[in-house]
């Protein structure tokens, strides 16, 4: 006997899977998940999936899963190797409710990527040319103080 998450309905094979669902789909920002964690259970940050699983289940509705009753523990993957990220992220993003980004994700994850690029090309320019960064201990002195006043 399975579980189908409160939120959105996905399909969970037991009360563990329920709570990591619950709990990761919270952690990704899923705001409808993290709302209802908040409100059923507070602490659910702090607690082990197993303790999560034991809050969240008495709050889904149980359902029949055939796939998951089989071996007791289907991923569909072979045991010791989970699925890649990429199907992962393919599976969640076909799941009800999924929306599309807000402008301000889409502004922040354009920001990131820009600093990751010049990142990446001062990081490959500091590599071929040797050089690093003059600190200011390395740089002229003039005749202000040694703080930089002109008044010490």
């Amino acid at each position: 006997m399975g579980y189908a998450c409160p939120v959105c309905d996905a399909e969970e094979a037991d009360a563990v899977h329920l709570a990591n669902h619950l709990a990761i789909t919270a952690s990704l920002g899923r705001e409808d998940h993290r709302e209802w964690l908040e409100e059923h259970a507070p602490d659910w940050g702090d607690c082990s999936p197993e303790e999560l699983g034991e809050i969240v289940s008495p709050h889904a509705a149980e359902i029949e899963t055939p796939a998951f009753e089989d071996s007791g523990h289907d991923h569909g993957h072979e045991p010791g190797r989970p699925d890649s990220l990429e199907e992962g992220i393919a599976r969640q993003s076909r799941q009800p409710g999924r929306g599309s980004m807000t402008a301000e994700t889409e502004s922040v994850l354009r920001e990131a990527a820009a600093l990751t690029r010049e990142m990446q090309a001062a990081s490959d320019g500091r590599a071929d040319e040797g050089d690093e960064p003059a600190s200011n201990a390395d740089a002229e002195e003039t005749d202000d103080g040694p703080d930089g006043n002109e008044n010490a």
